[in-house]
């Protein structure tokens, strides 16, 4: 079920009216609430924003619905991707820095840039964890076959409100 209350925006920026891959993640407690994205852009900018909030708060599957009472709690974070780019070398990967896709015959992950930073991963760990996320084996990025790319993302956070310090 789609929100109906919408609301129409009035977009001055010609930069949002950009078509590019976005995620928007919501966070609760600094924990992960839910997460959904475009991987490339599939509409204006601010369109995709819009809708992506909506669907990490109610459709993503590995959570419950956003319920209100939740609201004062989150914290809303979201990324702006550049475009995928393969690479040639696994040396090519500045963790931190960048983001990783990986495709395998029908399976794909993606973990964005700010996920390796959180935990502190070295390149290796990062590459285990794409693939894990993709639903493959933990080595499965050793595989010929694997398409990896990278992407780097620009990153805007909600500030944290004052009683999230307490």
């Amino acid at each position: 079920m789609r929100a109906q209350n919408v609301p129409a925006l009035e977009i001055p920026y010609l930069g949002v009216q950009k078509e590019c891959g976005a995620f928007v993640t919501l966070l609760k407690n600094k924990s992960l609430r839910g997460c959904i994205g475009y991987i490339k852009g599939v509409k204006p900018l601010y369109r995709s924003i819009q809708e992506l909030a909506e669907f990490a708060a109610f459709y993503d599957p590995r959570f419950e619905p956003l319920d209100e009472s939740e609201l004062p709690n989150i914290v809303i974070e979201i990324s702006v991707l550049s475009p995928l780019r393969k690479i040639g070398s696994l040396k090519k990967i500045k963790v931190r820095r960048h983001g990783l896709f990986i495709r395998l015959e029908n399976a794909q992950g993606l973990l964005l840039p700010q996920v390796a930073a959180k935990h502190n991963w070295d390149r290796t760990t990062f590459l285990e964890h794409v693939c894990l996320k993709a639903e493959l084996p933990r080595d499965a990025w050793l595989n010929p076959a694997a398409e990896i790319m990278i992407f780097e993302a620009q990153i805007f956070m909600e500030q944290p409100r004052a009683e999230e310090f307490v």
